[in-house]
């Protein structure tokens, strides 16, 4: 009887005394109110649980001889298309102007409604093939050619502009630039203008507005949870101009999925800086993004919680739960009867 009694001591599920199952309103009040915090816990361990999370990792980035795609998308309320064009050029001396990429330009109205568009390698390579034809006439001839044609070709010029200028015309600026993986800046201005048109349309640097509204401004695709410091930023000018400069410092990243794909991209921070025009000032406005690569790359890799980490967050929610409703309906129970008690003993006097 002395080992019986030694195991059955190790219960630790007693059976309670048939007095103490009594059912009451109390305590089914309790128990929906358990089960229902119970049923929100559940769900919110069970989100929890799903919800992939994401980890971060720093080390040397190794890549050479790739491109770096740069994606924008910008417009400028106050200057027409016609005398905007978006050079770049590195540190290794690479210079272009009106770049033959993928690179696009949207006549807008003052509305800022779509009037017509342009396709600016087809503009550089028509202007190339004109200097080419050029080139292979006789000197005499060609110099009067060219003088003639220049001087044609700026009037038109300057008319359409000044045109475009009264209608309050505007320019949206979009596409991707694909440039060497160094240093270096691109800028969207009226530079690929000759110096005495612009002078002739606008009547001084000074009048060249350079307002502008960037949409977007990327260094590669987007993954979840990128933030690019300057989307939809407002830089309005008004009875003022100068030069707008952005300075980018570019982090290449890696976003690794659950599937184990891998998406290369970037991450930037921008600090930015604006020189406001003076009379006699030789340089010309111009909205500059000036570019550098951090020799640190980040992979964000995404994680998901363990099965035996979830279980063992549920039992303990779930079991704490169930003991604390019990704490309350014994006391509830408890107050009760105490209270029933007590008026019966008022009752009888």
């Amino acid at each position: 009887m002395g080992v019986k009694q030694a195991i059955k001591s190790l219960d630790a599920f007693p059976r309670a005394e048939d007095h103490l199952l009594q059912k009451t309103q109390s305590g089914a009040l309790v128990s929906v109110v358990g089960l229902v915090i119970m049923a929100i816990l559940f769900l919110h361990e069970l989100r929890y649980y799903i919800t992939t999370y994401t980890v971060h990792q720093m080390s040397v980035d190794l890549k050479r001889g790739e491109t770096l795609p740069i994606h924008i998308n910008m417009t400028f309320p106050s200057l027409p298309c016609d005398v905007l064009s978006v050079d770049a050029i590195d540190m290794s001396g690479k210079h272009e102007v009106d770049l033959d990429t993928n690179i696009w330009k949207l006549r807008l109205n003052s509305y800022g409604q779509i009037i017509g568009t342009e396709y600016l390698s087809d503009l550089v390579e028509k202007e190339h093939a004109e200097h080419k034809h050029d080139g292979d006439k006789d000197q005499h001839e060609d110099a009067d050619q060219k003088l003639h044609g220049f001087d044609q070709a700026a009037e038109n010029m300057i008319k359409k502009v000044k045109q475009a200028l009264a209608h309050g015309e505007g320019c949206r600026v979009y596409g991707v630039l694909d440039v060497q993986r160094v240093a270096g800046n691109f800028h969207i201005s009226v530079h690929g203008l000759n110096i005495y048109v612009a002078q002739m349309i606008f009547e001084g640097a000074t009048h060249v507005n350079v307002s502008h509204v960037v949409h977007d401004l990327s260094f590669g695709p987007k993954y979840p949870g990128i933030h690019n410091p300057l989307d939809e930023t407002v830089r309005i000018l008004h009875d003022t101009s100068g030069t707008f400069k952005y300075y980018i410092k570019i982090v290449p990243t890696e976003y690794r999925y659950l599937s184990k794909e891998v998406l290369p991209t970037n991450q930037f921070s921008v600090t930015e800086y604006f020189s406001p025009m003076k009379e006699f000032d030789r340089t010309w406005p111009a909205v500059y993004f000036l570019y550098d690569l951090s020799p640190i790359t980040v992979t964000i890799r995404e994680e998901r919680r363990s099965f035996l980490h979830f279980i063992t967050r549920l039992c303990a929610v779930l079991g704490g739960t169930f003991a604390l409703t019990g704490m309350l309906d014994r006391w509830m129970f408890r107050l009760l009867e105490a209270l029933t008690k007590q008026n019966a003993r008022s009752v009888s006097r």
